[in-house]
């Protein structure tokens, strides 16, 4: 913390310091066997010692506590206390005494004074102290600017200023990544799953308290960081992150019920929601950190999409099987839809090709059940589909909508 004098001789004196809370009082504990040369001295000094912990003289931390000798680091998400007294240091009543603190950010500047209100004397060897608190918001430098203002006894109104600049650091780094499912089986519109790698950057570990995601009102959240059978966390029962260690938290989003009927509607950059992180440091410390709106660019299925959502695993070979197919208009306006089949090397369609399936209105959905048969063995993908709009004239092709498993039941098993 950088302080800048006064030049001017006040009658006033202005004291700002922080407030934390203090750590346990560590040593360095020295021992050595019974046939060494100092033989139980250094155990009866350390059980004389009364920074040590009695019958436990041999671990590093004590029973007190020790009050910080410095500022220390501010980090972002923490909250920011301090303590500004103002002391009258003359002989004579001072009046009018205002006190005001200021903090100066990169972007803003937020009065931190619990009271605007004058003190209407202040006699000798007296004070007015005030405590201030802010929550951290802010990466970069900040400067508390504390006022002064008073009268003295002959009426000449004074004033003085001092800045005090602290930087405030950032205490996590956050990496998100997204990963989109095909919902192919499901009429559901496609889930989406949120990593968040979260890494503690400082120098002391750190007590994870909570990290949840708040989705936006287009989705609704699930938490996999928790196992299924147990309950509890895969982190363990001690959620604690050493310095320099990462996390990884995995979410999965699924558009509600009311959004997910109307494919137009999730498409482009859509808001997923922000992240909540809840930590501990030190002795119960509190810091908390939200994410900006995370943002994230849905999957294109262009006019038309087409999904299956029905088929079985494992098919005959040569056999006809059943599939059920859902198109969905992902488009503003009316389509009138033509299906075409196309046979390929492997997958063979079974029905009327050119069949018209009639006009799909826009984020409405036809389920199509279609019959079909595979005449090689082996994973086999289904393709061969073509959806055309006769009004707009436009063709849209399907290949490698699904896999199947395509085994023969006549061949005899090798023993």
């Amino acid at each position: 913390m950088e302080v800048n004098q006064a030049k001017q001789e006040h009658l006033l004196a202005l004291k700002v310091m922080r407030l934390t809370k203090p750590t346990l009082f560590t040593n360095m504990p020295v021992t050595c066997e019974d046939r060494d040369l100092p033989g139980d001295l250094f155990d009866r000094l350390m059980k004389e010692d009364p920074s040590t912990i009695k019958g436990a003289e041999a671990l590093m931390l004590g029973e007190m506590l020790t009050l910080p000798q410095n500022f220390g680091n501010i980090f972002l998400g923490e909250t920011f206390s301090s303590y500004v007294s103002v002391h009258n240091d003359s002989s004579q009543v001072v009046k009018d005494i205002l006190v005001k603190a200021d903090l100066q950010t990169s972007s803003q500047r937020l009065n931190l004074s619990a009271s605007n209100n004058a003190v209407t004397e202040l006699k000798p060897e007296s004070c007015v102290d005030d405590v201030i608190h802010h929550e951290v918001k802010e990466i970069g430098t900040h400067i508390l600017v504390c006022a002064v203002s008073y009268t003295t006894q002959a009426g000449e109104k004074l004033y003085f200023r001092k800045f005090f600049k602290f930087q405030v650091l950032k205490p996590l780094d956050v990496k998100t990544k997204f990963y989109n499912a095909e919902s192919d089986l499901s009429s559901v519109t496609d889930e989406v799953f949120l990593e968040a790698q979260i890494q503690n950057i400082t120098t002391s570990s750190m007590f994870m308290e909570k990290v949840s995601l708040e989705p936006s009102m287009m989705y609704n959240v699930a938490e996999l960081n928790t196992v299924e059978d147990e309950g509890t966390s895969t982190f363990g029962k001690m959620s604690y992150l050493q310095p320099m260690d990462t996390r990884q938290y995995l979410y999965c989003l699924k558009p509600k019920p009311e959004f997910a009927e109307k494919a137009g509607i999730i498409k482009g950059v859509t808001v997923i929601g922000k992240l909540d992180i809840v930590w501990k440091t030190n002795l119960g410390e509190r810091g908390r950190l939200q994410t900006s709106q995370l943002q994230r660019m849905a999957p294109g299925y262009g006019d038309v999409r087409l999904s299956l959502e029905m088929i079985p695993d494992t098919v005959n070979l040569e056999e006809p099987f059943d599939i059920t197919c859902k198109i969905t208009n992902c488009s503003e306006r009316t389509m009138d839809l033509v299906l075409e089949m196309c046979n390929t090397c492997s997958i063979h369609w079974c029905g009327v090709s050119g069949r018209q399936l009639g006009k799909v209105s826009p984020s409405a959905s036809l389920a199509l059940p279609l019959k079909l048969l595979s005449s090689v063995q082996g994973l086999q993908s289904i393709s061969g589909l073509r959806l055309t709009d006769t009004f707009l004239k436009r063709t849209y092709e399907y290949d490698d909508v699904a896999q199947v498993c395509v085994v023969c039941p006549y061949m005899s098993r090798e023993s």
